[in-house]
């Protein structure tokens, strides 16, 4: 039987579909299709992004690498990243999700293996922007992929869970990183954190293999769907259509006249110019806190990933059951500020100053997953694909500046306080600007 035949719901009298059982048990199926592949291929993109922050703690000395240095070849990966984020986006609304992310989860994979050849400055930039050319759109195809499959109120949690990576990523790399660049140092000649991006970059590659025979490119393709189901979701997300089509944006060209875009894109620049710090910088941070073994510190840094993965899908997910998102995102961002600026008295208490650093990265890792559940929601049709990059892309611009400025103050100080009060002012002002800038009535 073809879903077209099938009877829809019908909606009630505010224009919800009655979900009970039936719908959290598709929407159940459908997570536990699609998600832990996903979740997995987050994990590994990410520990192969900020998987220089260990191997600094070697890399600097035995290539006689600054902090300047270091800071400008993290930064650079986000050039590649932004020039080919907003193509990659259309590239997936064209060919589909399996081709996409094949192809990027592939050449990021052989760019990641790649680095463990590096022995000059110029080599370290080369590899870092090509690896971001690489992995240009894959968190924003995640995004416009999920609007696939999930309705609006469902998206802030199905989010975290991807944001909730982040930290298990910095989990991983504190638990592994620490270990290979420590015990493997020397084997077959070869620096310890050679051993790192050799070992932790071949993953990408062998999902990709995967991908290309388990991902479907949309529910009408996914054969472990029923006709029944597929006419529910396509019901559901039908539904959410016509109710937004009245305000929202349905070309990418109208989307770049939208500026609402504009603001989202600043406020995810401050969020992920702190994001970025905690994930690139946190090794550092920690040994400037007194821990001076390698192992220790990556030891110590899986502490506050670990507290972010777990607070990043609570808050997210009371969010979504309050449907609210401006005031959930404003205490994230301001107390992560908070955090932040404590960090800055230096308090002689390593437990301490790990609550501190605890605090922060479970609040600024929240708020998130909490600020991608809102521009889905102003872009719909043709404007989601470019939109979302363009968001993505424009916001994550932060990646290019945050790292080369906190290299240069790093550098110039010998302190990261000078970074740590920057930081504490763009995330009050990203808590600001979306309480300002959001409807009440337009959160999902």
């Amino acid at each position: 039987m073809s879903s077209t035949s099938v009877a829809q719901p019908i909606p009630d009298q505010v224009g919800h579909f009655p979900l009970a059982a039936a719908g959290d048990q598709l929407f159940r199926k459908i997570s536990w299709r699609i998600i832990p592949f996903l979740f997995l291929c987050y994990v590994v993109s990410f520990l192969d992004r900020i998987n220089i922050g260990f191997a600094q703690l070697q890399m600097k000395h035995d290539l006689g690498f600054s902090d300047a240095m270091y800071g400008f070849g993290a930064a650079v990966f986000y050039i590649g990243y932004v020039v080919c984020e907003v193509p990659s986006n259309l590239l997936l609304a064209r060919f589909g999700a399996r081709k996409t992310f094949v192809r990027i989860m592939s050449l990021w994979g052989i760019a990641s293996v790649g680095m463990m050849l590096v022995s000059s400055p110029l080599q370290f930039y080369a590899l870092r922007f090509m690896l971001g050319v690489f992995e240009a759109g894959f968190f924003p195809g995640i995004v416009l992929y999920l609007t696939y499959w999930y309705p609006a109120s469902r998206r802030a949690a199905v989010m975290s869970i991807f944001f909730a990576g982040v930290a298990i990523a910095g989990v991983l790399g504190g638990l592994v990183s620490g270990w290979i660049m420590r015990d493997m140092a020397g084997i077959g000649g070869m620096y310890g954190w050679q051993w790192m991006f050799a070992i932790e970059g071949a993953p990408a590659i062998v999902l990709a293999v995967i991908a290309h025979f388990y991902l479907d490119n949309k529910p009408t393709e996914a054969a472990w769907l029923s006709s029944d189901e597929k006419a529910q979701l396509h019901a559901r997300l039908g539904a959410e259509s016509r109710g937004e089509t009245a305000q929202s944006d349905h070309s990418f060209a109208a989307a770049l006249r939208n500026p609402k875009v504009y603001l989202f894109a600043f406020i995810y620049f401050a969020l992920t110019c702190a994001s970025l710090t905690l994930s690139f910088w946190m090794p550092l941070m920690i040994k400037d806190f007194g821990v001076k073994d390698v192992v220790e510190i990556s030891l110590y840094s899986a502490i506050p990933n670990a507290a972010g993965a777990l607070g990043v899908i609570l808050i997210a997910r009371r969010s979504d059951r309050r449907a609210e998102r401006r005031r959930h995102f404003a205490f994230c961002t301001i107390g992560g500020a908070v955090a932040m600026l404590l960090l800055t008295l230096h308090l002689p208490s390593l437990f301490a100053m790990l609550l501190l650093l605890s605090i922060a990265t479970i609040l600024i890792f929240s708020a998130l997953p909490i600020f991608w559940a809102v521009p889905p929601s102003y872009l719909s049709g043709n404007a989601a694909a470019g939109g979302i990059a363009l968001i993505s892309s424009v916001g994550i611009t932060s990646g290019i500046v945050s790292p080369w400025v906190i290299g240069q103050i790093k550098t110039h100080t010998g302190s990261m306080d000078g970074a740590l009060y920057l930081l504490t002012g763009l995330l009050v002002l990203s808590g600001l600007s979306l309480l300002a800038g959001v409807k009440k009535t337009k959160s999902p």
